[in-house]
């Protein structure tokens, strides 16, 4: 499967509502792309957990993640459940790699979808996985991460986060 271009913040396709998949062959062969694409990624940049088919184009309601060590192929997802307990933090994204954003997300949810078979799956998930499936879910809808930025100061370049975070541990 090939790489593609990640759109980056800006490109009007990221703010589109993505479409219900209706072919899960379709779906297989937009998951092997986000899969290759977010490998690529992960290896010229040295971060990345998950990818939403919108990012690469497809404006299609599928995402892959790779957490942990497993992977994840998400087709049609919507939520059961999301709990009212919030988290901070600063969220990163593919679209504007440069770029974290503070926000606040539910701590934990429950997501319903389809595998790549066609089969339904329900997924209960906390902590990171709870922000990531978030976030992914959010490009499904046309909403990126600084659209829940907490306020006009919680923007901060990646190096200028690094930096900040070195000058806290010294501190400590």
């Amino acid at each position: 499967m090939p790489v593609r271009r990640i759109l980056q913040l800006g490109d009007p396709v990221l703010r589109q509502a993505s479409l219900p998949v209706t072919s899960f062959v379709e779906a297989a062969r937009v998951l092997g792309d986000l899969g290759d694409t977010l490998r690529e990624f992960r290896r010229t940049h040295g971060f990345g957990r998950g990818i939403s088919a919108v990012q690469i184009g497809e404006p299609l309601r599928i995402i892959y993640l790779e957490f942990q060590g497993a992977p994840y192929s998400i087709i049609n997802p919507a939520w059961e459940s999301m709990s009212d307990e919030r988290i901070r933090l600063w969220d990163d994204c593919f679209s504007f790699p440069d770029l974290l954003v503070q926000v606040e997300r539910s701590s934990s949810v429950v997501l319903c979808y389809f595998d790549q078979d066609g089969r339904p799956r329900t997924l209960e998930a906390s902590g990171a996985l709870s922000e990531l499936l978030q976030h992914e879910v959010d490009h499904l809808d046309g909403i990126l991460a600084v659209d829940r930025a907490i306020d006009r100061n919680s923007f901060r370049t990646r190096a200028e986060h690094g930096r900040q975070s070195a000058v806290s541990l010294l501190r400590s």
